[in-house]
């Protein structure tokens, strides 16, 4: 009766777990290669600010506020505490109307203490209105590098020359969700970064400033600083290409 019971109990608490946290990656994507670094529970393997970071409903959420310990002097990040060179990444993200966020990866620790969480690196950019989502940033680090519908390469002068371009940077704002949730896709390859959004190419980077170009970094969720924002990231899964 006792193991009866001890099943029964381990039975309803896997019932009752959110279903999020459940399914933060497909069995496809798992034969693909594919790791999950968010459980969907709790912020286990990743650091930030608590004043800002927490997970509801299975989802990163980060807020900010116009006063108190949310609100921000500089841009924050929530650092997962891993390195990634070559690899495909996937996640799930939205962002309320003046919110401003992105995927940072390839990227550094910045060693400020007065600047805690704060990091450098390409950037993933996501923001709520849509007037960027989808370029390829520089956060400290050789500012815009490609814009949407754009396929570009960064010279050793440190600046993006256009090399092609695919589509217009506002046609491309009409494949984008406003305050839902956007699939979000990054590739980095060699010195070839691509973001896709909802399955659409966004934007392609050739990155060959040999002296500021990285080769691997950390991967980070932006808090952006300015108006209040919200910004929320699910189900994000890592593929490693070498």
């Amino acid at each position: 009766m006792k193991k009866t019971l001890i099943a029964l109990s381990c039975f309803v608490a896997l019932v009752f777990l959110p279903v999020a946290a459940l399914s933060q990656i497909s069995e496809a994507e798992k034969a693909e290669g594919f790791v999950s670094i968010f459980n969907g529970k709790d912020l286990t393997g990743w650091e930030g600010n608590p004043a800002l970071w927490k997970v509801e409903n299975g989802s990163i959420v980060g807020a900010t506020t116009a006063d108190g310990p949310a609100k921000l002097e500089y841009n924050q990040f929530l650092i997962w505490k891993g390195v990634a060179s070559d690899f495909v990444l996937r996640f799930d993200i939205k962002c309320t109307e003046k919110g401003n966020s992105g995927m940072q990866y390839r990227s550094w620790v910045n060693l400020d203490p007065a600047k805690p969480f704060s990091v450098s690196g390409y950037q993933a950019d996501f923001d709520g209105a849509h007037a960027y989502s989808g370029i390829l940033y520089g956060e400290g680090f050789r500012d815009i590098l490609c814009m949407r519908g754009q396929v570009t390469v960064v010279g050793n002068d440190s600046k993006p020359k256009e090399v092609g371009r695919f589509a217009e940077h506002e046609a491309l704002k009409g494949e984008l969700k406003f305050e839902d949730w956007n699939a979000y896709e990054v590739t980095a390859e060699g010195f070839t970064f691509t973001n896709k959004i909802n399955g659409q190419v966004i934007s392609i980077c050739i990155d060959e400033d040999v002296a500021h170009r990285r080769e691997s970094g950390i991967i980070a969720i932006q808090a952006h600083v300015g108006p209040p924002m919200k910004v929320e990231v699910k189900n994000v899964r890592i593929k490693k290409l070498k």
